[in-house]
C-alpha cells in the first residue's frame, strides 16, 4: 500500500543513503519526459524538506532545461535488496551552478567529483513509499568509473568551448552552461 507524508523522515532518510542508484525524473511543456538514472555518491538530504544531488557532465542536460522552464522533479529510488520499497520524492528543483553566488555553500555537503557540472537543489513537497514487490533482488557490484575517467582526461579550456556550444535541451529549451570544469578533484 502506498503512503504519502510531507517531508522526509528519519526511516526514509537512512534508506536512501543505502541505495547505489536513483532515478531522476523531470518534464516541461512540449518537451520530452526525461528519465535519467544517477549513480555515485552524489545525493544528499540537506533538511526533512531539501534535497540535492551533484550532476556530472555527460550525454545531455534535459534536466536543468526542465527545471528551469517548469521546476517539477521526481526522484525515485528502488530497495533492490530485501525489503522490497520504493520511495519517491516529489518536488521542485533548480540548478545551482558554480558560477553562482550559492554554489560554495552547497558544494560543501559533496566531495566534488570529475566532470561536475553543476548541483539540482530540491524542495521537497510529498514523499511517497510503495510495496517494491516488482522489483528484482539484485546484488550490487560495482560503480562504473568511465565518465569520470574521462573528464580526468580532458582538457579544461576544450571541455569547456564544446560545452559552451550546448545552450539548448533537445527540445530547444534553454540551458546554461557551467564555466568551471573540475577535472582530478576527488580525494
Amino acid at each position: 500500500m502506498s503512503e504519502f507524508s510531507d517531508a522526509l523522515s528519519e526511516k526514509h532518510i537512512a534508506f536512501i543513503t543505502r541505495q547505489p542508484v536513483f532515478f531522476v525524473a523531470t518534464a516541461a511543456d512540449n518537451a520530452r519526459i526525461n528519465l535519467s538514472p544517477k549513480g555515485y555518491d552524489a545525493f544528499r538530504v540537506l533538511s526533512p524538506t531539501r534535497a540535492a544531488y551533484l550532476d556530472l557532465g555527460g550525454s545531455g542536460n534535459e534536466t536543468h532545461a526542465h527545471l528551469v522552464a517548469d521546476g517539477r522533479i521526481t526522484i525515485m529510488f528502488c530497495a533492490f535488496e530485501n525489503p522490497a520499497l520504493i520511495l519517491r520524492i516529489y518536488g521542485r528543483g533548480r540548478p545551482v551552478l558554480p558560477q553562482d553566488a550559492d554554489w560554495d555553500a552547497l558544494a560543501a555537503h559533496f566531495t566534488i567529483l570529475p566532470g561536475t557540472r553543476q548541483i539540482f537543489d530540491i524542495t521537497v513537497d510529498s514523499v511517497q513509499t510503495s510495496c517494491g514487490w516488482g522489483v528484482p533482488v539484485m546484488e550490487f557490484e560495482l560503480e562504473r568509473e568511465t565518465l569520470k575517467k574521462a573528464h580526468r582526461q580532458s582538457k579544461p579550456d576544450a571541455w569547456l568551448a564544446k560545452t559552451a556550444k550546448r545552450t539548448r535541451s533537445i527540445d530547444g529549451l534553454p540551458t546554461t552552461p557551467t564555466t568551471r570544469f573540475f577535472t582530478d578533484v576527488e580525494g
